[in-house]
């Protein structure tokens, strides 16, 4: 009996595996699993009946009021007009003049526009959908292989999840207790790297393949659409990060500045009505209650793990290990990157990282990262992973989203085998980052 008693923390993951599958919401499984066990705790004496009210006041003290997870919404809402105003698509238009003389200039434009989109949202499923809408038909037309257009718009559209202003980094960084502002600079770099290594393997890739056809545009009426698409991008991307990385406002405020930002650049460009307005806040509502959900039932989860011993359970296994503290970094980043096979960003981080903070606590890693950039190093270090998750067969969420909209003829094995060298190079980007810590915590030196 003691045994089990000893186990039971452990217990909590098959099961929440088992009914994360069941198709039930995430936020009522992780809640309904962590008051499960609470009272399995109960009839065992090693969980007092009492500690449920303190779940309560977790909720309340630690997400309703806290004020740095307000930016969620905001970025989610600047993401959504972005999508549906059109901005996106001017965007790409200016893009694919840019590139136009480069033989892959159609896969660099999609990239692009991944990166840009990436720099002024966090919204991974609302980037792969519209990239995989404007981009997939136009790549097709030109020749381009099905699956090397699949896994091209799948990575762009990834990569917001890593370029802030990240949601995930948003909640990393509160998670951690680590300024957001230091997080979004230490993920930068990182972000651009893998956009530029996403470039190389194109150029590499459509070396032969033939550019873009000009369209008959002179170079005045190009240079004007140039302009107009690319430069409100830039001036959104300034007032958000820019007014961050300056130290004149905090993620929230940039977040509220972002939002408003965005609302007027639609407006200037007449591509705001009432009914979509009306429409984008009932999906930001939709998307923010979600994920504020999540919160809540992770917080009822992980407040039961911990008080059942599961973090001591974790820190002494991990402590057994004989190959020092970077066994135990592969180890973490090994979980994370097999988890992403199978569960979603937010799940992997609500429930991973306070386990593995205090595992962090305990390594000796002070001739390598030092002790003050530890916690956002690696929480860049999870992120590179995460973003591996939404690419990673069978269940990466960007895959679905992408073959929901995809043309009837690129099939899901198309796709699963165009992600594969993007996979592939994400995990070099991590290994890189992994080795040499410079890449990501040079950019908050020279700005701190």
């Amino acid at each position: 009996m003691a045994s089990f008693i000893e186990i039971l923390p452990l217990l909590m993951f098959p099961m929440l595996a088992v009914f994360l599958f069941s198709g039930y919401p995430v936020a009522f499984v992780l809640g309904g699993i962590g008051l499960f066990f609470g009272l399995i705790g109960v009839g065992f004496d090693v969980f007092n009946f009492k500690e449920f009210f303190l779940i309560n006041s977790r909720i309340f003290g630690g997400v309703v009021e806290n004020m740095v997870l307000i930016a969620v919404p905001m970025f989610v809402f600047m993401g959504l007009i972005l999508e549906r105003s059109g901005i996106a698509r001017e965007l790409l238009a200016s893009l694919k003049i840019l590139t136009k003389r480069a033989p892959g200039g159609l896969a660099m434009s999609v990239t692009l526009l991944g990166t840009v989109m990436a720099a002024t949202t966090g919204i991974i499923g609302a980037s792969v959908v519209m990239i995989s809408l404007m981009a997939f038909p136009a790549m097709l037309a030109a020749n381009y292989d099905k699956s090397f257009s699949s896994g091209t718009i799948a990575a762009a559209g990834t990569l917001g999840i890593l370029i802030p202003p990240s949601i995930m980094l948003v909640i990393m960084g509160d998670l951690l207790s680590i300024s957001v502002t230091d997080l979004f600079m230490t993920a930068l770099v990182p972000g651009l790297m893998l956009a530029c290594f996403y470039l190389i393997y194109i150029i590499f890739r459509t070396r032969k393949h033939r550019p873009i056809e000009n369209g008959g545009d002179d170079e005045e009426t190009e240079f004007a659409k140039v302009i107009s698409g690319f430069l409100p991008a830039v001036v959104l991307i300034v007032l958000v990060l820019g007014s961050i990385f300056a130290g004149f406002a905090t993620p929230t405020e940039a977040a509220g500045v972002g939002a408003f930002g965005s609302l007027l650049l639609a407006l200037s460009k007449n591509k705001m009505t009432f009914t979509r307005f009306w429409e984008m806040c009932d999906e930001t509502i939709k998307t923010s209650g979600m994920i504020f959900g999540i919160f809540v039932g992770a917080t009822a989860f992980s407040y039961v793990f911990r008080s059942l011993g599961g973090d001591d359970l974790i820190i002494n296994f991990m402590n057994d290990f004989s190959g020092g503290p970077w066994i135990v970094i592969g180890t973490l980043m090994m979980i994370v990157f097999v988890l992403g096979f199978f569960f979603d960003w937010i799940e992997i981080t609500l429930i991973v990282l306070p386990i593995f903070a205090p595992i962090l606590a305990e390594l000796d890693l002070t001739d390598h990262v030092d002790a003050a950039n530890l916690l956002p190093w690696f929480a860049v270090l999870v992120a590179i992973n995460l973003q591996t998750s939404f690419l990673t067969p069978p269940f990466g969420f960007a895959l679905f989203y992408m073959k929901g909209v995809a043309p009837e003829n690129v099939h899901m094995e198309d796709i699963y085998k165009g992600v594969i060298p993007f996979i592939l190079i994400q995990l070099l980007g991590l290994l890189l980052v992994m080795t040499f810590p410079a890449i990501a915590l040079w950019l908050p030196g020279v700005l701190n």
